[in-house]
């Protein structure tokens, strides 16, 4: 049987999802076609369990500091497989609430793989093995991603493993290696060590988390030193082996590193291969992103694409923003996106996030640019909560004042991170954030300093020392 849509949207991730409500707030006859659980990567396989389990980890780690706060508790132990459980809880539960919105919002939700015909046809295969036709006049592609395959890592599930498969066991090993330095290696990396786990890291590139401010890069290595997590940087690995129950990590440098477990964490790879584009017209670049506009839209009049095969930001509220401006735009609403303040959380011990320029990337656009920092350590409320590592900088323009980044490593930076995206979406400068009231003790005054130091007038800091 044919159905006839005005919008149809292939895959239920945190791109997909959202543009299938707006377009139905906007009034048109939607569908949802998805092959796995409602949420994609993001919720069933990524942000959500992982996040879940740095919760448990982080309460674990505040229990062992309690005595700090004057408060005993004898021995601590925790059980690995119940917190599995208790993310496994979770998910399902903001699963069954993504599902209930597609029902609230009259959005068709059709179970199966989709794709396409034509510009205007789709073919969904059905979990029965039938197939199911849908017209549509529009359409939007959010298939997501994949943990990228290397060959010389197979993935085997047991001992070798990728960031879906690691998130499966239901038991720690003593040791785990993890390959590559970048967001989601040091995110696991952080969560094993508080779990007891002996970490190593090997990133091939200069430093972890290569893609970050150099301030963050080495204020994470740093903390890594500190905490116990070995990484090796510059380093490649030639090849993993395995040696009865244990696996052998072959470097580049010729050191040799053995392991119970390795954690593949070098990329993802793009679902653009089977959605059947090239029959609908839709071009794709050598690197597998579907290009779009500034509308989200593709070179086909009424087919978007939302999400990481659209996008640089590989992230979920940059897929979600992306879903709001093709749903509104494909109802006739005129509608953009813009990349300019884009928040990024990394869910390391500290906690790092970041939004707009560096001060490399400032230079580099050549800005008149200046960097402002302020550390944590000399915050009252960090100092009353015992949260006394990081800092705060903010990156500003010294010919107009404007923000124009900010970086952020301690605790609850994903939180505080919202002020700066809030100034340089809003074009604020550093005026704007010394005139605004703080509340007094909150970690939120980190930025009042900050942006008081642009000006090298802290108030919760000596003067520095002019030169005679």
């Amino acid at each position: 049987m044919d159905d006839q849509f005005d919008l149809v949207v292939i895959g239920g991730g945190p791109g997909g999802y959202p543009a299938a409500i707006r377009a139905a707030q906007n009034g048109l006859n939607v569908a949802l076609v998805e092959g796995k659980e409602m949420g994609g990567t993001c919720l069933n396989r990524g942000c959500i369990p992982t996040k879940t389990l740095i919760a448990n980890a982080n309460v674990l780690k505040q229990a062992e500091d309690a005595e700090e706060f004057g408060i005993l508790t004898g021995g601590i132990t925790f059980d690995y497989g119940r917190m599995v459980d208790r993310k496994d809880r979770v998910v399902g539960k903001i699963r069954k609430g993504v599902e209930g919105l597609m029902a609230s919002n009259k959005i068709t939700l059709i179970r199966g793989w989709a794709e396409y015909l034509s510009p205007t046809e789709i073919k969904v295969k059905l979990a029965n093995g039938e197939d199911k036709i849908i017209h549509a006049n529009k359409s939007v592609i959010a298939t997501g991603s994949e943990p990228r395959e290397i060959p010389a890592f197979k993935v085997d599930g047991a001992k070798v493993h990728d960031s879906t498969t690691v998130l499966n066991l239901k038991a720690l090993p003593k040791k785990m290696v993890i390959i590559g330095g970048g967001i989601i290696g040091c995110e696991f990396a952080s969560l094993f060590k508080t779990l007891d786990v002996e970490v190593v890291v090997v990133e091939m590139l200069p430093t972890l988390l290569p893609l970050e401010a150099k301030s963050v890069s080495d204020a994470i290595m740093k903390h890594f030193m500190k905490q116990g997590i070995k990484y090796f940087v510059g380093t490649l690995v030639e090849r993993l082996e395995h040696q009865g129950d244990q696996i052998e990590i072959v470097l580049g440098n010729g050191e040799k590193v053995t392991t119970d477990m390795a954690l593949v964490a070098v990329g993802r790879s793009l679902n653009t291969n089977k959605v059947g584009l090239d029959k609908a017209g839709v071009h794709v670049n050598e690197k597998g992103f579907v290009l779009t506009n500034e509308h989200m839209e593709t070179n086909v009049p009424g087919i978007y694409a939302v999400g990481d095969i659209a996008s640089k930001w590989w992230l979920a509220h940059v897929a979600t923003h992306q879903g709001i401006v093709a749903g509104d735009h494909a109802a006739g609403i005129d509608a953009t996106m813009h990349y300019e303040a884009v928040p990024s959380v990394i869910y390391t011990t500290p906690e790092i996030a970041t939004v707009g320029l560096s001060l490399e990337q400032a230079i580099e656009k050549e800005h008149d640019a200046s960097v402002s920092m302020f550390p944590y350590q000399a915050i009252g409320k960090a100092q009353a909560e015992n949260h006394t590592d990081g800092f705060a900088q903010i990156v500003w323009d010294k010919k107009t004042g404007a923000v124009i980044g900010a970086q952020i490593v301690g605790h609850d930076a994903g939180t505080l991170i919202a002020e700066m995206t809030l100034a340089i979406q809003n074009e604020l400068t550093i005026e704007s954030v010394t005139e605004t009231i703080h509340a007094h003790p909150t970690i939120a005054e980190i930025w009042l300093e900050a942006a008081l130091q642009a000006h090298e007038k802290p108030l919760h800091m000596p003067p520095r020392r002019k030169a005679s």
